[in-house]
């Protein structure tokens, strides 16, 4: 049966490429489970990766007419969704990656009975850090980081609590990582001089 499915594959290939939405449809349905199994092995959640094979099949489609018809489909389109998987994965790991150099979100969790008199400090001073940068940030930008990174929510669930498209979410969230990763930069490097500048007459006395 590989020639016969091989075959209709490349029909529904030529009526998608004629704008036949029902063709591509079709398409979605023979080989979603396929490209989920794909995005499940990356990301490891289901939610996630049902929002990351909706993104790959909206990419496969945008890329369809460069699929060479002499090759399997079946083939290309998982060695297609790979890659795109890799790019999803390092993209969220340089975002996060990105906040974690200035602040564990972590941090605003209740400090431990156990923890030091100095970490529970560092740690205070880290919250405090957070929450003043996620201050900074446009209501509809904080509200967002806050769901997915802070209350681990889906896109789709905070899509569903703000009622607005999970593309608008991605793009909120996305946006906000950005400006926050900036205000955490910012927020320290303005600490720092003022550490700087109050520590100048102490280490002048010492020099006298």
């Amino acid at each position: 049966m590989p020639d016969s499915t091989a075959v209709d594959v490349d029909t529904l290939i030529q009526r998608c490429l004629r704008g036949d939405e029902a063709a591509w449809n079709q398409i979605v349905r023979i080989y979603w489970r396929k490209v989920f199994n794909v995005a499940y092995k990356f990301v490891g959640r289901h939610d996630e990766a049902e929002d990351l094979t909706q993104d790959i099949f909206l990419k496969v489609f945008r890329s369809l007419g460069t699929f060479d018809r002499r090759a399997n489909f079946q083939t290309w389109l998982v060695s297609v969704s790979r890659n795109l998987c890799i790019d999803h994965y390092r993209s969220v790991r340089k975002e996060r990656e990105t906040v974690d150099r200035a602040v564990d979100a972590s941090t605003l969790s209740p400090v431990s009975r156990e923890t030091s008199p100095y970490a529970a400090v560092e740690q205070h001073d880290r919250v405090a850090l957070l929450r003043e940068a996620l201050e900074s940030l446009p209501p509809t930008l904080r509200t967002a980081v806050v769901m997915r990174d802070l209350q681990e929510l889906s896109y789709q669930e905070i899509a569903d609590r703000l009622r607005v498209p999970v593309g608008t979410v991605k793009s909120r969230i996305n946006r906000g990582r950005g400006e926050l990763a900036i205000q955490i930069q910012r927020l320290r490097a303005a600490a720092d001089a003022v550490v700087a500048r109050r520590s100048r007459p102490a280490a002048a006395n010492e020099a006298e």
